[in-house]
């Protein structure tokens, strides 16, 4: 019996462990067949395309830019890596700003009828903008490109914020409201205490827009202003006809990006609601 038990046992723990392989398997190996056709696709266009560097061209190039990001030999003549910090700067404090704004503006329209009725049109009629008709407007009113460009980052990056805090505090359940009003709770306490843990998936769904469009934005808002940043040297390079440094900023850029994206969720889904 106790023979029998152990070889069920053995048999368990190497199920277990199989699955577990497979499983690993099939998230490596999908990842990676696909990185290899679009390195074998990319191969392919370069060799029909002389103007387009090589994967291994651009590999070499990377090596040799990445072993100094951060050189400095003058305003216009900066490693990658300071151009990098000047963007993620830019985001920061512009990406900031709407949340500070946004934020409770969405709260505010969601809540209230009458700042909903007055707010919304507003909101539908500037959602649609293109954020880079606004660099001119940044430029005029700042006299500078960096307030300009961060300027260019909150226009953008403030409405998924305020429409999407907005749905959430709309579709909140009234049985709750009615709650909170028999119990005389404070608006602050509804706020916090009802409101809050309801609409924070929204909320993180605004957040999650609105850090994609501003790392959008800002790369081609620094084409346009000049001075440092990813875009500025992604459009110098361009100039200077370094191709492979153009797809080498490309990369960047994208993983950049997605490393933003996943980064601000994973903080985002940390802060759990605790009643007091």
């Amino acid at each position: 019996m106790s023979t029998v038990t152990s070889m069920n046992r053995g048999d368990a723990f190497i199920v277990f462990w199989r699955e577990r392989l497979e499983c690993a398997l099939r998230a490596v190996v999908g990842p990676v067949a696909g990185f290899a056709l679009f390195v074998l696709v990319w191969q392919v266009v370069a060799m029909r395309i002389p103007e387009i560097p090589t994967p291994g061209v651009t590999w070499r190039a990377a090596v040799e830019l990445f072993s100094d990001p951060f050189y400095d030999n003058g305003p216009n003549d900066k490693g990658i890596g300071w151009n990098l910090l000047a963007s993620l700067q830019r985001v920061a404090i512009g990406f900031g700003l709407a949340a500070l704004i946004g934020i409770p503006v969405g709260f505010a329209i969601g809540r209230y009828a009458a700042v909903r009725a007055m707010f919304s049109p507003i909101v539908s009629l500037l959602r649609p903008v293109s954020p880079l008709a606004w660099l001119p407007l940044g430029l005029l009113l700042f006299k500078a490109a960096n307030p300009a460009a961060i300027w260019a980052i909150f226009i953008c990056s403030i409405w998924p914020m305020i429409i999407n805090t907005a749905v959430g505090v709309s579709r909140v359940p009234q049985d709750y409201l009615n709650v909170a009003r028999v119990l005389n709770l404070s608006e602050w306490k509804v706020t916090t205490k009802v409101l809050l843990p309801a609409v924070l998936p929204y909320m993180l769904t605004g957040v999650r827009l609105s850090i994609g469009t501003a790392w959008l934005v800002i790369v081609a808002a620094e084409m346009l202003t000049g001075g440092t940043g990813i875009g500025f040297w992604l459009w110098d390079e361009w100039n200077n006809l370094k191709v492979e440094h153009i797809v080498i900023a490309i990369f960047v850029i994208g993983i950049v990006g997605l490393l933003l994206e996943t980064l601000l969720v994973a903080l985002a889904r940390r802060f759990t609601y605790t009643e007091e």
